[in-house]
């Protein structure tokens, strides 16, 4: 899987997120999702690019062996790298916040018994990425808490423009076994 190309030179005050869709099994609006992407980044006060990259399933496996070793006989749903590149103020190297990859076809498997359709799940599986890439993490009880307030509230302010929808939930899965 080849990296997007980017679009910045360093001297952005905002939010870039670059969008590739590298699967065909699963139709993704790229805009709508890198729209999203962008608002949550703003949302957090966050400058820089970003990238949201969506694959099949054997490509998120690949990634997941590569990256943590996993085993990887099953996919995940999201992957999230943040990179720890440190820039200076007035460097014109753009601020390079990470990389967000979703397997939409493990979102479009788990949608029902999660979060309820596929776009509530895609949107919970972006929100979800970036905040990984911001430092937040879900491996204690209370880390798991505030990390869902912040996707309650991003998606509230950011995706739904209101209540959580009915049959939602915010209990993440990560592996889909088949």
């Amino acid at each position: 899987m080849k990296e997007p190309s980017s679009p910045t030179d360093g001297s952005q005050s905002h939010a870039v997120v670059v969008t590739e869709n590298a699967q065909d099994v699963v139709h993704v609006d790229l805009d709508r999702w890198g729209r999203l992407a962008e608002a949550v980044l703003r949302a957090e006060g966050e400058s820089g690019e970003l990238t949201l990259t969506f694959v099949d399933a054997a490509d998120i496996i690949d990634l997941k062996i590569e990256h943590f070793g996993d085993a990887g006989e099953h996919p995940t749903d999201v992957l999230s790298f943040p990179l720890d590149v440190d820039v200076r103020e007035g460097d014109d190297v753009p601020r390079l916040l990470g990389d967000v990859v979703i397997c939409p076809e493990v979102a479009d498997l788990q949608a029902s018994t999660h979060a309820g359709t596929f776009d509530d799940e895609i949107a919970l599986l972006v929100v979800h990425g970036i905040l990984h890439i911001l430092g937040f993490d879900h491996e204690s009880d209370a880390e798991r808490h505030e990390m869902q307030l912040r996707e309650r509230e991003h998606l509230i302010n950011q995706f739904w423009h209101g209540e959580v929808p009915d049959g939602f939930s915010f209990d993440h899965r990560s592996e889909v076994r088949s």
